[in-house]
């Protein structure tokens, strides 16, 4: 049996390395579309600072789908065999779907993926520890499952589309408005200020907020940041 486990973490451990190919092909996919379809800058310049965001992003990242795992279900409630044979099924639904969805061509989000994943396989195999139980009833599923966290992440999600789908129409239609469609002659006066408020807020969404959930970052240099914060996206958006 132990040499069976040990299979599985084998499998598991190679489906993590094409999960990640896949992975990160469909965000590639997702932030580059825009960039190279819109002709902004040579392709080797916008896969630079792809790569570099990228980077960031892995350096200054906050452990959320360790968040999304321990709030999904109730570890405690389950075996080792059914936490193996959940993570065993996540990962491979994960490479199928991901893979599908970039032959296709459609874009997806790998974090929402996997939290729909998790929720879909603890189910399954709750439902399972369910049916083999003579004590337990499908009313017992709340006992698994974190409902209300699971459901906090759903709207979450949800929400956020919503959000980012309306004060994306905002901007962009204050943008036009600014620039017009002749943005070659505005954007010299207007262009500066304009890209120096975007940078500086993605900058303070990805390291400011990043930095807070970081095991990288030393506490004394984060206590720095909070107290200088305003001065340093000063000088962010001036740079």
């Amino acid at each position: 049996m132990e040499n069976f486990y040990l299979i599985i973490v084998i499998v598991i451990m190679a489906l993590a390395v094409m999960d990640l190919v896949v992975g990160v092909s469909n965000d590639a996919a997702n932030f580059l579309n825009s960039a190279i379809g819109s002709k902004a800058a040579p392709r080797y310049v916008i896969l630079i600072v792809a790569t570099i965001g990228i980077l960031i992003g892995a350096v200054f990242s906050s452990g959320m789908m360790e968040v999304a795992r321990s709030g999904v279900f109730n570890p405690a409630m389950f075996t080792f065999q059914d936490i193996m044979m959940i993570f065993l099924a996540v990962m491979l639904t994960d490479v199928i779907l991901l893979d599908l969805f970039n032959t296709i061509g459609l874009p997806t989000s790998t974090t929402v993926s996997l939290v729909f994943e998790l929720l879909g396989a603890a189910v399954a195999v709750s439902l399972i520890a369910i049916g083999r139980s003579n004590t337990l009833s499908f009313g017992d599923l709340s006992s698994y499952i974190n409902t209300s966290k699971a459901m906090a992440i759903i709207s979450g999600i949800l929400l956020s589309v919503a959000i980012a789908f309306i004060c994306g129409t905002i901007i962009m239609f204050l943008t036009r408005i600014v620039f017009t469609f002749h943005f070659k002659k505005t954007f010299g006066l207007f262009g500066p200020f304009w890209c120096g408020i975007a940078f500086t807020v993605i900058s303070y969404f990805a390291i400011f907020k990043g930095l807070k959930g970081s095991s990288i970052m030393p506490p004394d240099l984060m206590a720095y940041f909070n107290e200088n914060t305003f001065r340093m996206i000063v000088f962010m958006f001036f740079g």
